[in-house]
């Protein structure tokens, strides 16, 4: 049976870059909609998602109000996390300094600085979403 992680785990675990899927509630009858996204997150504070403003994603947080994020580990041993979380703030347009440090986080200092100056200009929405909820695996002691 895997273990879940620690509180410290977790949070460190979320705050390691992963590309994460983000999971929101549809419309029309329409299965949740579940996308790969990248986010920002330091360990007890709240995640950020920048996404394009127009876009169905950004629409159906707006709509919901919260969002399931699950993050995983992809090589062994087998690790994840699953947040379940309320969005508590919304920027539109999102500001520069959080977009680039997401970008940042995942491209690389120089990188992360070239993809969003390339994007600036482009409507985009920040989400700040407050973790409620919790759950969380570690496969370590299955091997």
């Amino acid at each position: 049976m895997p273990r879940p992680l620690t509180e410290t785990e977790r949070q460190q675990f979320l705050a390691d870059k992963h590309v994460a899927v983000l999971s929101v509630d549809a419309t029309n009858g329409r299965p949740p909609a579940s996308v790969p996204i990248w986010y920002d997150y330091t360990p007890g504070g709240d995640i950020l998602v920048n996404t394009g403003a127009g876009s169905r994603k950004a629409k159906l947080i707006e709509q919901a109000g919260a969002v399931t994020l699950v993050v995983q580990r992809e090589d062994l041993p087998y690790q994840y996390v699953v947040v379940e979380g309320t969005v508590v703030e919304t920027a539109n347009p999102a500001p520069l300094e959080p977009r680039e440090a997401i970008a940042i986080r995942y491209l690389g200092e120089e990188g992360g600085r070239a993809f969003a100056a390339k994007m600036d200009g482009a409507s985009s929405v920040l989400f700040t979403i407050r973790p409620d909820r919790w759950l969380s695996a570690d496969f370590s002691d299955e091997l």
